[in-house]
């Protein structure tokens, strides 16, 4: 399994998919298509939390007044499958790996993580 989760309004995703060959992944524009429970607890099994994947600039928590302090990992959960704009985006997500955001660290890990593969 090789999946992208994106958004396409998002300049920032849009450019990191445009530095990668991505013949053999699956694109998933995640405001026309949500991502799944399945997806959602597969990347959970990766990351390790739903707050790692959670996105804490996403304009929801202001429109929904959410005090991010008192959120649990079950609360993350039912935003990241509420609301896509709660996704770290983009999300690349294989068996074995995930790289979640658009901070340089990540998008090096991915740069090595395409280079060797």
């Amino acid at each position: 399994m090789k999946k992208v989760f994106y958004l396409n309004t998002c300049d920032t995703c849009r450019k990191i998919l445009a530095q990668f060959s991505l013949k053999d992944w699956e694109l998933r524009e995640i405001k026309k298509e949500p991502i799944t429970i399945e997806e959602l607890e597969a990347m959970h099994k990766i990351a390790g939390s739903y707050e790692e994947l959670f996105s804490k600039k996403s304009t929801q928590i202001k429109l929904r007044e959410l005090d991010l302090k008192t959120l649990g990992e079950e609360d993350f959960k039912e935003l990241l499958l509420d609301h896509y704009t709660f996704l770290r985006r983009p999300v690349f997500l294989t068996d074995k790996e995930i790289f979640i955001g658009n901070d340089k660290k990540n998008i090096g890990e991915l740069r090595d993580y395409f280079h060797s593969n």
